[in-house]
């Protein structure tokens, strides 16, 4: 029988000079790197493998949302002043002149995109008496219109809301409670029994052509183009008034 000599794999009397053949090294398993620590990469480092990678994406795409903030929210300042101004906006019913259309403390929304202004529409206009605003200059224009979208000053012109009667050119009149346009009387059932008893003889009288002839459904309690307004130049108008929000109780789409 073969004899290993001490601490040796291969038996003692082997030739001399022959190769003998040594069991590979054990690799270790899969995923396990050499050398690792207990960060799993290269040297135990804290940034190494997928995890770590993974970390470093989504602190990075938490610093760059930070960044970005700021400038996301001046869009939204300028998108809502810009839409304010420009396509729809929300306006207090200060006064019972459009009772009961519109009641006092009712908000309605204003449609001032591509606007025209037709018999029967609800209308809001600045004063047209107002007296013109001093000149702040372009910078100092600008930041008087920002300030007014988002409502931290005052317009410098009271606004008003009323229903459009007469159109440019036309020739209204009131005989015996009844509204009477180019000779033709309106139907108006918008009125209360007590507003159309109200309407005391008027007129006639021709609108301009460049004007409208307005007048609040309240008709004995509505300062309107019978009295201290008079006529209502069209580039005074602001826009249609088309819903009411508010209160939740009246919500509605004004006729």
């Amino acid at each position: 029988m073969s004899q290993r000599s001490p601490g040796s794999s291969e038996p003692a009397d082997a030739p001399a000079g022959s190769r003998f053949s040594y069991p590979a090294p054990s690799r270790p398993p899969e995923g396990e790197q050499l050398g690792g620590g207990p960060g799993g990469g290269p040297g135990g480092g804290p940034g190494g493998g997928k995890d770590g990678q993974q970390d470093e994406r989504e602190h990075k795409g938490a610093l760059s949302f930070l960044r970005e903030l700021p400038v996301l929210i001046v869009l939204a300042f300028v998108l809502a002043v810009v839409l304010k101004t420009f396509v729809v906006q929300a306006f207090y019913i200060p006064s019972g002149s459009m009772e009961p259309t519109l009641n006092p403390g009712d908000r309605v929304l204003v449609n001032k995109a591509f606007f025209t202004p037709h018999r029967y529409d609800i209308i809001v206009f600045s004063d047209p008496h107002g007296a013109s605003g001093p000149d702040r200059g372009l910078i100092g224009g600008f930041f008087h219109w920002l300030s007014e979208g988002l409502g931290v000053a005052h317009p410098e012109d009271e606004d008003f809301i009323k229903r459009v009667i007469g159109m440019p050119g036309e020739t209204v009149k009131i005989r015996n409670h009844v509204v009477y346009v180019n000779g033709n009387p309106l139907t108006e059932p918008y009125l209360t029994p007590d507003a159309r008893a109200s309407m005391a003889d008027y007129g006639p009288i021709t609108v301009p052509d460049d004007s409208l002839f307005v007048m609040g459904d309240n008709r004995g309690n509505s300062n309107d183009s019978r009295a201290g307004l008079g006529f209502i130049p069209l580039d005074k108008v602001i826009g249609g008034a088309f819903v009411i929000i508010w209160p939740p109780s009246r919500m509605s789409w004004v006729h």
